[in-house]
């Protein structure tokens, strides 16, 4: 199924299954950094320890797989990977803090996650639609 899902898009096999795994990521990440900010007692250090880690492996697969992308989805990559980054520098702000900057930097961390899964499905429309306006062979 997913072969004829890649010849009726036209896309790579290779560069839809890296972006897919980025976007699955991002989402992943962005999950689980939700459910810790919506814990009652809130988030706490260990769960953002793990966070940092899930963020950094996010964003260097995002980095590892924007060379094979049109400049469209480049630009989405680049920016998902701005907001992994910010994510990170929130996360790692959460774990030097305590109280409501503790919570200030979860927040932030949550949103930049959120902005990054955008960004990644952006750049994948923007894959598909570069690969659907390409003439058949």
């Amino acid at each position: 199924m997913a072969i004829q899902a890649t010849a009726r898009t036209g896309m790579d096999p290779k560069v839809k299954d890296a972006l897919d795994h980025v976007r699955a990521a991002a989402q992943e990440l962005h999950g689980t950094i939700s459910d810790a900010a919506a814990k009652r007692a809130g988030a706490t250090k260990a769960d953002l320890e793990a966070l940092a880690q899930k963020a950094k492996a996010v964003t260097e697969s995002a980095k590892a797989s924007i060379g094979s992308q049109n400049d469209a989805a480049k630009k989405h990559l680049t920016e998902a990977i701005s907001k992994l980054e910010a994510t990170q520098k929130h996360v790692a702000e959460g774990l030097k803090s305590s109280g409501q900057a503790f919570e200030t930097s979860v927040r932030k961390a949550v949103a930049d996650a959120r902005a990054s899964v955008q960004k990644v499905s952006e750049a994948i429309a923007a894959k598909r639609s570069a690969a659907s306006t390409k003439k058949p062979k």
